[in-house]
């Protein structure tokens, strides 16, 4: 009975008509949905307008929240559910937004088992349950630059896609069974090739953060996928397939 409560809500909601002034600033600001084909960007509104009306906004050290930040926000994330059974990120409740980089207590284990405490200067994270934390500045930098590969909003995303499964380690809840050992084979193949270069400092299409954990991989190769797809599709054509089959999205076919 929830879901069919909850189903019928979310049509209401993308039945509403999408504000001119939101329409500007997807424009001006998420410029990957210009690429779009008419139906798509249709599709996106819909899921912008379910987001904004599910999810809290709270700005935090001092940012005063309008519709460019949230609506910024939500059309950059909602790009990841185009073509997919759409549960708008059903763990996020709220959006905190910082100005920009925010610092956050932080520990190091040494190799002879001293944990030391520190500070880490962030410029979003993705909490298990609750909240995705994002820098504005870095958000707006990241939508407004549609191929550098660098992108705060997909990548937090990518991890509440990821955690849908209990826990963020590289494996989003797939769509067929029969993805599962093809992804894992593939990931782990591309994984360790990461690893390899990152550690001889080798530059890849891939973020060398994403050597760090394979949550963090799914993550990168998400921002990647979208934003440097098309020399993804050329160096990493399996990873590509891959994505391009859980995403239901070819980004590489919208390159000019």
């Amino acid at each position: 009975m929830l879901g069919w409560w909850r189903r019928r809500r979310w049509r209401r909601l993308r039945a509403q008509p999408f504000p001119p002034s939101w329409v500007a600033i997807v424009e001006r600001n998420v410029p990957f949905v210009r690429r779009l084909p008419e139906a798509d960007r249709r599709e996106l509104e819909g899921h912008v307008l379910v987001f904004l009306a599910e999810k809290s906004f709270e700005g935090c050290g001092g940012l005063e929240l309008d519709d460019e930040v949230r609506v910024t926000i939500a059309a950059q994330a909602c790009v990841l559910l185009l073509h997919r059974e759409a549960d708008y990120f059903p763990r996020v409740s709220s959006v905190l937004v910082y100005p920009s980089g925010y610092v956050t207590p932080d520990e190091e284990e040494l190799p002879d088992g001293t944990v030391v405490a520190g500070e880490d200067l962030r410029d979003g994270e993705s909490w298990d349950s609750g909240a995705v934390v994002l820098a504005w500045d870095a958000s707006l930098a990241g939508a407004v630059g549609p191929r550098d590969g660098d992108n705060v909003i997909l990548h937090e995303f990518a991890h509440q896609l990821d955690q849908a499964s209990g826990e963020a380690d590289g494996l989003p809840p797939l769509p067929r069974r029969s993805m599962y050992r093809t992804w894992a084979e593939v990931c782990a193949r591309e994984f360790a090739a990461l690893e390899r270069a990152a550690e001889r400092g080798r530059p890849t299409v891939l973020d060398p953060y994403g050597a760090e954990h394979p949550a963090e991989f799914f993550a990168v190769a998400t921002e990647a996928f979208f934003e440097r797809s098309g020399e993804l599709r050329r160096r990493h054509p399996e990873l590509y397939a891959l994505l391009r089959e859980y995403y239901c999205q070819d980004p590489a076919e919208l390159e000019g």
